[in-house]
């Protein structure tokens, strides 16, 4: 009788209890130190602002601070006064898709990657966003029929990874191929950056939020991204922001 007793308790508690709660790859006081790093960078850049207006530079730097604070509409407003000040970045600025992307705006998000398909026709990275960005407006079917055309290559994972929107490969496939391809170990991070980042964005659209979450865990642990540039930084803050708002 009591050991019956004991043992439904037992399996009352397990059953009962919630999940442990899952562990952000970077520490918080990394991740406090981040924020108030950005929120000195927005007020510094503003005070040079309301002195010089018309810098290009400053609204650039200023609009990736806010883009990382999660403050996307204020990002688009500086990546817009970039173009303003200098229309050649009309078709380059890649940033404002991004921005635009995740202030909700998804068809001037697809206009601008549509647009820069003029300026470089071999970045699938571009073309990937293009895809998220018209799934996001129209529905996974039109974004597939109209994913743009590629005719030279381009680097590694992203000919595998555009291939996924298509339907012709598995994210499992992809990464295989980046385990199994003979390349040095800073290759190797920087292609499993890409891959989890984008399959995870990808999951998300199709509705598997916590698939999303597992790979863009893995893109936010990563350790060639955050300290490889430009380029390779702002998206391992993309995916870093994806993460936390899911």
């Amino acid at each position: 009788m009591h050991s019956s007793l004991y043992l439904f308790l037992v399996v009352s508690v397990v059953f009962s209890s919630p999940p442990p709660r899952e562990t952000h790859p970077l520490s918080a006081a990394r991740r406090s130190r981040m924020k108030e790093d950005f929120l000195r960078r927005v007020e510094k850049f503003s005070g040079q602002i309301s002195m010089e207006s018309d810098i290009v530079r400053l609204y650039s730097r200023r609009g990736d601070a806010l883009f990382f604070l999660g403050r996307f509409d204020e990002a688009v407003a500086d990546y817009e006064k970039m173009v303003t000040l200098d229309a050649t970045l009309r078709t380059r600025h890649w940033r404002r898709g991004i921005a635009w992307y995740y202030a909700g705006s998804f068809r001037k998000a697809a206009h601008q990657f549509e647009i820069y398909h003029t300026y470089d026709d071999v970045d699938r990275e571009n073309g990937i966003w293009r895809y998220l960005s018209h799934a996001k407006a129209f529905g996974r079917e039109k974004a597939r029929a109209g994913l743009l055309k590629y005719k030279k290559d381009d680097r590694q994972p992203f000919p595998a990874v555009y291939r996924l929107f298509a339907g012709k490969i598995t994210p499992r496939e992809i990464i295989e191929q980046i385990e199994n391809a003979e390349v040095d170990a800073t290759e190797r991070e920087k292609r499993r950056f890409y891959a989890r980042l984008y399959i995870g964005l990808n999951e998300l659209v199709e509705g598997r939020r916590q698939s999303a979450k597992e790979h863009l865990r893995h893109a936010v642990a990563n350790t060639w991204a955050p300290e490889a540039g430009f380029g390779p930084s702002y998206m391992w803050h993309v995916g870093r922001l994806q993460y936390e708002q899911l």
